[in-house]
């Protein structure tokens, strides 16, 4: 197993004098898979104050649970002295810790046995719960007792359902048993922490497997229960040959594993249930769902903590995934642009293949796609002003010229010569603009 210099020379220091360390979990188990490592932990049997002194470098990141990262050449790697967790109280940290001298005491305490392995080149692998193995059958299994490590951290669960996703593998009977029979406990985990779990889960290469598993556990009703009513969820219509949440499932593999592209067709139908409506003729209609979409998606993704650029993109594509024109114009495409963003737009067209792509055949809405992107592209390659930002003159130009105040009318005239413009790229010009706003005054006093 290769090793990086800076990290056989810290376990090697250990070693000089007179203790022991390893490489531990991840980075384990990703080389065994024959995967470069993103990161390295090593343990030790030295405690965190002999950790500090046999370093030039260190910072006490974690020092009440034994934690110090060392700094080598700029770069960082913790080093935890080995340890047994005290009472868990919150089904999310130990109320203390004790360190110990055995590491295989302190790999009892981890979480899947793929994960509760060690490594260095003295030793060889530490593997007491037979790590290996279940990583060459694809098996991911709790360490010991799992409804014992689920109470001690209800994360895990996810962690589970994550790494199954992440990496193909099929969760173990009775850890899998013990997921449903503990889903309850993830209503004590923070928002944040779910959150995290959540994104690796869902731009994974298999996000069908982790939102299976999150529905059939039971998980899926806590942590997103706009998407649970969604199972089973009938369309009613010719157009859809799946339920709500068959059809997303669909959508969310077949777009690229980018964050807000993946979160968009993940929530591009979240307000169908609510939005469903049943004709006379027995046909489902969902009028007003994209609308009420990107409000609901905005609440839920606020609700995880997600940060607001990325709400703002999924929200956008979530609200636009319709516009699917049959015979765009210019003047429509354009509008498009500015609501949507120049390269956000080409996000859109990849939701909406995904979604046609995930409803009945024939699949003929991808033809005006196509064009609409082709199109689109014409647009941006002529260089025509799109945006106020754009336009020839600013709002300040508009104060300084016409004697306007700033606020709604300022806004709304910049609005005006922005149509003008997208309709005749020609107007952008100060003298044109001028004689625009002069006219459009003329007509429209703002109020007092």
């Amino acid at each position: 197993m290769n090793i990086p210099k800076e990290v056989k020379f810290i376990i090697d220091k250990f070693y000089e004098n007179g203790y022991e360390a390893f490489i531990v979990g991840g980075c384990v188990r990703d080389s065994l898979r024959e995967v470069s490592p993103h990161d390295y932990d090593i343990t030790t049997n030295a405690l965190p104050d002999k950790i500090q002194e046999l370093f030039e470098k260190t910072i006490p990141t974690g020092i009440k649970h034994g934690t110090v990262t060392v700094l080598i050449h700029g770069n960082s790697y913790e080093v935890t002295t080995y340890r047994i967790d005290g009472e868990y109280i919150d089904n999310r940290r130990p109320e203390s810790v004790e360190f110990v001298s055995d590491i295989k005491e302190d790999l009892s305490r981890r979480d899947f046995t793929i994960n509760a392995m060690a490594y260095n080149s003295n030793e060889g692998l530490i593997d007491y719960f037979n790590g290996n193995e279940d990583l060459q059958n694809k098996l991911i299994k709790a360490v010991g007792d799992p409804d014992k490590r689920f109470n001690e951290d209800g994360l895990r669960m996810m962690r589970a359902i994550r790494f199954a996703a992440q990496l193909g593998f099929t969760i173990e009977e009775k850890t899998l048993t013990s997921i449903k029979k503990n889903n309850d406990l993830i209503k004590n985990i923070s928002a944040e922490r779910i959150r995290d779990e959540f994104i690796k889960l869902i731009i994974s290469d298999n996000p069908s497997l982790g939102l299976r598993l999150l529905a059939d556990t039971g998980i899926l009703e806590h942590i997103l229960p706009e998407l649970a009513i969604c199972i089973g969820f009938d369309q009613h219509t010719p157009y859809h040959d799946k339920d709500i949440f068959n059809h997303t499932i669909s959508v969310v593999e077949k777009v690229p594993n980018i964050v807000y592209l993946r979160l968009a067709a993940l929530f591009h139908d979240i307000a169908k249930p609510i939005c469903f409506t049943l004709d006379e003729n027995n046909i489902g209609h969902f009028y007003g769902h994209n609308n009420k979409g990107e409000n609901l998606t905005r609440k839920i993704l606020r609700r995880l903590r997600v940060d607001n650029l990325t709400t703002d993109m999924t929200c956008t594509l979530v609200k636009e995934h319709m516009n699917v024109l049959v015979a765009p114009t210019d003047i429509a495409l354009k509008r498009m642009i500015n609501r949507v963003g120049k390269s956000l737009v080409f996000d859109l067209f990849k939701l909406q293949r995904a979604d046609i792509l995930s409803s009945a055949p024939p699949f003929l809405y991808l033809a005006h796609v196509d064009i609409m992107e082709n199109k689109i592209n014409e647009i941006l390659n002529s260089k025509a002003p799109l945006s106020s930002k754009e336009l020839a003159i600013n709002g300040n130009d508009l104060i300084n010229e016409l004697g306007l105040k700033p606020g709604k009318h300022l806004g709304e005239l910049l609005n005006y010569l922005l149509e003008k413009v997208l309709k005749d790229p020609s107007l952008n010009s100060r003298e044109k603009l001028f004689e625009l706003a002069k006219e459009y005054q003329a007509y429209n006093k703002p109020s007092k």
